[in-house]
């Protein structure tokens, strides 16, 4: 007698097509405010090894942050919005294809369910009555991998893009500016080094990754960058340049 095994809470698989969409949004989200504090980190710091003007900070910091914020969005904006128009475009192939030879199309359906291990009578009839649903959605999502109800939105992509990298990017500038000198440094990098364990433990959980060496990389990676910089603008500021 077969028994039914209960699967964990936590190990439950995202087969709704939303949540899959939803979690890749909060994965971007993540790296996105990743990237800001990382990138706001070493520039400020780097900055404040340099001169302890506090308006050379601000203004570093706050250029930093906008132009990181735009160009993260603007390039965001062109990808997703080139992954759209292949999307459209490919849907515009099979809407052709399937007015053309809707036979043919048809028999295609078929023999990828069949090869998907579904005997050949089942392939047919699966492939004919998704077919009567809806032909279109039916081909792309098992040819292309495509749902025609949910293509790629760059205007989505930059306005998120934009506003993870912000909300990242404000930390360690708020960290810098309101800390008094002597432990400007020490706060700012204690304060990113959390956050980025912080990241780095969500993200490893969204993609269901062990989380220690998800954290390690992103404090590993934070921590030399604000290294480097800090060395730099440390010499700059002994060579009065």
């Amino acid at each position: 007698m077969s028994q039914s095994r209960a699967v964990p809470a936590g190990h439950a698989e995202p087969h709704d097509g939303g949540m899959a969409v939803r979690l890749n949004w909060l994965r971007a989200a993540v790296l996105g405010a990743n990237d800001g504090i990382v990138s706001t980190a070493g520039l400020v710091v780097g900055v404040a090894g340099a001169t302890s003007s506090r308006t050379a900070i601000l203004t570093a910091g706050l250029a930093g942050l906008f132009a990181g914020a735009l160009a993260m969005a603007s390039g965001e904006y062109v990808s997703v919005s080139s992954q759209r128009d292949s999307e459209r475009a490919m849907l515009a192939l099979e809407r052709r294809e399937l007015a053309e030879s809707p036979q043919a199309e048809l028999a295609e359906l078929a023999r990828i369910y069949e090869s998907k291990g579904l005997p050949p009578d089942l392939s047919r009839y699966v492939a004919e009555q998704l077919t009567a649903r809806d032909p279109l959605a039916a081909h792309a999502e098992a040819e292309l991998g495509i749902d025609p109800e949910q293509l790629a939105r760059p205007g989505h992509a930059a306005v998120a893009s934009f506003g993870s990298f912000m909300a990242g990017a404000v930390l360690p500038l708020l960290a810098i500016m309101l800390t008094p000198e002597p432990a400007r440094i020490a706060v700012t990098v204690v304060a990113v080094l959390a956050a980025l364990v912080a990241t780095g433990a969500v993200s490893a959980a969204l993609g269901r990754a062990p989380r220690g060496p998800a954290v390690l990389r992103n404090v590993l990676g934070g921590a030399i960058a604000m290294g480097v910089t800090y060395a730099v603008g440390t010499l700059i500021g002994a060579a009065g340049i």
